[in-house]
């Protein structure tokens, strides 16, 4: 299959770029694969790209690229295909909308996957007939605004399939958007093992890594750490990571004389180095769609106090095995589960290497396999490939990796939603 993934940005470290570029390796093992960036801000890409698979730019915004993208009037005109209700709208313009409805006009691929709302809209909308159009979800259905749901609700009937992180998040989907003849999977987000040993528990810190964003409630975080620290000054806090609300968590800090104890890191990548250093991840968000930080700490063994948001962390963190989870937006909760495995090294340690265990569902090769079925077994409903193949093929690519019953995978195959 000749696969290709639209991306916002190539050159950045953030989630969604970790985790296209980690799926984009694994499947480059046995399919054609590029990735094509919307925008281009620097010369490399900030991660390791594997060399089987293309990378290439639809906007030039290098201060010396030579085609004068940044000087062209359409980049200065709004776009109109590009949801003006998506985050990164202010980015998008008349000349984003037209180098990527070029490219979505005369791509050669199979399968051509959005990996952000936005992207995902011009994809629907705008790809020509013939190559599956496949939807990838960063965030969680609920993080959308009223306007942006609206929106999608009126491209996202026009896509082949829809792939979100966690299966709450696909149930989510099925139940507020119409989407008839659209398949919905629930498949984990990529991440590759460390490169280097897992965490031993032994180092006094608590990491949180992801966007500084209010979603992410950090203020929360800050607060329990405040009481961590009235019991453990012996611990410290690390965030890694850069966003709006920075100042606001600076500021926090100060106030609650803690700066000596939470520190905001920056953005960093990669980030299994800082994780190993850990001994306890964190991840206070309401609404934590993808988890792919999150997932990182579970595969650099680390236990993780979680959230227990509904379109995420519960399907990550097993409660009193690897992690614990505690209600969202609770500082006192979160303080306690946090003292916990501090107070409990022995306990600490055995979550860790549960965690270990555990996360390799986030493998990229089987991550990519489960990819490539859902994939192949569409191409093949397409192509005319006959009701028993396709049952053959289909089973594991839906929600919960499986169909309860042979009625359930033909209602599949035609096209009808089962959950």
């Amino acid at each position: 299959m000749h696969i290709s993934f639209l991306l916002h940005h190539a050159y950045g470290i953030g989630e969604t770029v970790r985790a296209t570029f980690s799926l984009a390796d694994a499947l480059a093992a046995q399919h054609d694969v590029e990735i094509v960036s919307v925008l281009r801000h620097r010369d490399a890409p900030g991660l390791d790209l594997d060399p089987r698979v293309a990378l290439r730019h639809l906007v030039d915004l290098r201060e010396h690229a030579p085609a004068g993208d940044r000087m062209d009037p359409a980049h200065a005109r709004p776009a109109k295909v590009f949801p003006a209700a998506e985050p990164c709208f202010g980015q998008y313009s008349e000349l984003t909308d037209r180098r990527i409805a070029a490219h979505l006009r005369r791509t050669e691929a199979d399968v051509v996957i959005g990996t952000r709302p936005g992207l995902t809209v011009h994809i629907a909308r705008q790809t020509r007939r013939g190559p599956l159009r496949v939807g990838q979800e960063p965030h969680c259905l609920a993080a959308h605004g009223r306007e942006l749901r609206l929106a999608l609700r009126g491209a996202y009937p026009r896509l082949d399939a829809l792939v979100t992180a966690t299966e709450a998040d696909a149930r989510a989907h099925l139940r507020r958007l119409r989407l008839p003849g659209v398949r919905v999977a629930a498949v984990p987000r990529a991440v590759p093992a460390p490169r280097l040993a897992p965490a031993d528990g032994t180092g006094r810190w608590v990491v949180a890594a992801g966007r500084l964003t209010r979603a992410k409630r950090y203020d929360v975080l800050v607060r329990a750490f405040a009481a961590v620290v009235a019991e453990r000054p012996d611990w410290r806090l690390r965030i890694y990571g850069g966003g709006p609300e920075k100042p606001a968590l600076r500021a926090l800090i100060d106030e609650l004389d803690l700066y000596n104890h939470v520190f905001l890191m920056g953005p960093a990548g990669p980030l299994e180095s800082e994780w190993a250093k850990g001994a306890v991840a964190v991840d206070p968000a309401d609404r934590e769609p993808a988890g792919t930080d999150l997932a990182e700490a579970l595969r650099c063994g680390l236990p993780a106090v979680a959230t227990d948001s509904p379109y995420g962390p519960g399907e990550l963190v097993e409660d009193g095995v690897t992690g614990r989870l505690v209600p969202a937006g609770h500082p006192a909760a979160l303080a306690a589960a946090l003292l916990e495995l501090i107070g409990d090294t022995a306990g600490r340690t055995r979550m860790g290497a549960a965690a270990l265990a555990a996360s390799a569902r986030f493998d990229p090769a089987a991550v990519a396999g489960r990819h490539a079925a859902l994939f192949g077994e569409l191409l093949d409903r397409r192509r005319g490939s006959g009701l028993r193949g396709s049952l053959h093929r289909v089973r594991g690519t839906l929600i919960g990796g499986a169909y309860a019953t042979k009625d359930a995978a033909r209602a599949a195959v035609r096209g009808v939603r089962t959950v």
